[in-house]
């Protein structure tokens, strides 16, 4: 049976407006794994500040799921132990730094004169003059 002209045609044309279909679609981006978001910090506060705006979208979203799972684990990571060491060398180096700067302002001030205000000489002040009033305008200065 042989195929017409036509019918070769239109399927032609029906194969090129699936494929140009198909090309013009936009491509889906995969949502982010846990590992992704875990090594990016700043990716998982994008993801996260995306999920907050829309909440209701939020729950069924998988990047809002894998974000919300990547906060979890990073909270299970910290170490009380280690989080009280390290707050306690930062207030430890805090009080060296203060020692020291205290030490240095101290250095400043006396090398500095010391003026006791008390015993200075007393300059009398006079008042300044009043400021003088211009002369009221005559008949002669004024236009008639």
């Amino acid at each position: 049976m042989p195929i017409s002209i036509k019918s070769m045609l239109a399927c032609g044309c029906l194969v090129a407006v699936a494929v140009l279909a198909a090309a013009c679609s936009p491509r889906r981006i995969p949502a982010m794994t846990v590992s992704d978001l875990l090594e990016d910090r700043v990716l998982l506060d994008g993801v996260l500040m995306k999920c907050n705006r829309d909440p209701g979208n939020a729950r069924s979203n998988s990047d809002c799921l894998n974000a919300r799972i990547a906060i979890e684990r990073l909270a299970a990571r910290t170490d009380p132990a280690a989080d009280a060491k390290r707050a306690e060398d930062f207030e430890k180096r805090r009080e060296q730094l203060r020692a020291q700067q205290d030490k240095q302002r101290q250095e400043q001030e006396d090398k500095k004169p010391k003026v006791d205000v008390y015993s200075m000489p007393v300059i009398p002040v006079e008042p300044a003059p009043p400021p003088k009033d211009p002369p009221p305008p005559t008949l002669s200065q004024t236009n008639p």
